[in-house]
C-alpha cells in the first residue's frame, strides 16, 4: 500500500471535537498532516500563515456560514486553488447543489464513514495534481496561456502583459463561454477592498485585446452585461 507522503495538510472545520477527532485520527493514519479548527476565526488566523493542500469544511458553524467561507475563498486570488470538501447534516439536494455550484470540490453528508471521507480526499487532491498538470490552454489555433508560467503566446510569440491583464484572461479563459459580468471581474481581482469603478474593466480589456492582436477578437462583449472568451 502506497501512502502519500507526509508533506499534504489537511484543514478541518468542524464545531464538533468528536467529528474533529476522528477524520483526524483516519487522516493521520493514512499519512496526512492535519489542522484542527471549531470554528472560523481561529482557521482565518492560521489561513493568513499557512495555506493547507485541502479544506474540510463544515457548513454549519457557530461563528460563520460554512456556504460564506467557501464563498469567499473560492473568490479571493491567493485561496481559489485550494480543494474543498463541505461536511454537512443536511441532505437535502438543494444544499448539496449549492456547495457543489459555488465551487466545493465534494459534499459529504453526515454521518459517514471515515474511510470514505478519506478515499474521497485522495481523490480530490489527485484530481487536483491533474489539473495542475493541464496548466495550459489553447484558444482558436493561435493562443496559448500558460497559468503556471504566468505567460501568454500567440502564435508562439510570447505577449507581455500587466498582472491585471493576465488575470482577466485567466477568468475568462477558465470558463470559456461563460459571460462575467464588470463585477464579478471587479470582485475576482480585488474582493471588496477597493472601489473600482466598473469602467475600469473596459479600459483593462481593451488594452489587452490591443495586445492579443490576432487573438484579441476571442474575447467577446455582451452587450450590457460583461465579457466572455469564445473561439
Amino acid at each position: 500500500l502506497v501512502r502519500p507522503r507526509m508533506n499534504k495538510l489537511i484543514a478541518i472545520i468542524d464545531d464538533e471535537p468528536d467529528i474533529l477527532e476522528l477524520v483526524s485520527l483516519h487522516l493521520t493514519k493514512s499519512g496526512f498532516k492535519v489542522k484542527k479548527f471549531l470554528n472560523g476565526e481561529n482557521f482565518f488566523k492560521f489561513l493568513s500563515k499557512e495555506i493547507p493542500d485541502l479544506i474540510i469544511l463544515d457548513l454549519m458553524l457557530p461563528d460563520s456560514d460554512g456556504i460564506e467561507i467557501c464563498k469567499y475563498l473560492k473568490s479571493n486570488e491567493n485561496f481559489n486553488s485550494i480543494p474543498i470538501i463541505m461536511l454537512t447534516a443536511l441532505s437535502s439536494e438543494v444544499d448539496r447543489i449549492l456547495g457543489l455550484e459555488i465551487g466545493a470540490d465534494d459534499y459529504v453528508t453526515k454521518p459517514f464513514s471515515p474511510r470514505e471521507l478519506v478515499a474521497r480526499v485522495k481523490a480530490v487532491l489527485r484530481r487536483r495534481t491533474e489539473k495542475q498538470l493541464s496548466s495550459q490552454i489553447k484558444i482558436g489555433d493561435i493562443l496559448l496561456i500558460d497559468f503556471n508560467k504566468y505567460k501568454v503566446y500567440v502564435e508562439n510569440k510570447e505577449i507581455n502583459l500587466t498582472s491585471t491583464e493576465f488575470r482577466i484572461l485567466k477568468i475568462l479563459a477558465q470558463k470559456r463561454g461563460w459571460v462575467f459580468t464588470r463585477d464579478q471581474i471587479l470582485y475576482h481581482l480585488w474582493g471588496h477592498d477597493k472601489a473600482v469603478l466598473d469602467r475600469t474593466v473596459d479600459v483593462h480589456i481593451k488594452r489587452l485585446r490591443e495586445k492579443l492582436g490576432k487573438a484579441g477578437k476571442f474575447i467577446k462583449s455582451v452587450r450590457g452585461v460583461g465579457y466572455k472568451i469564445e473561439e
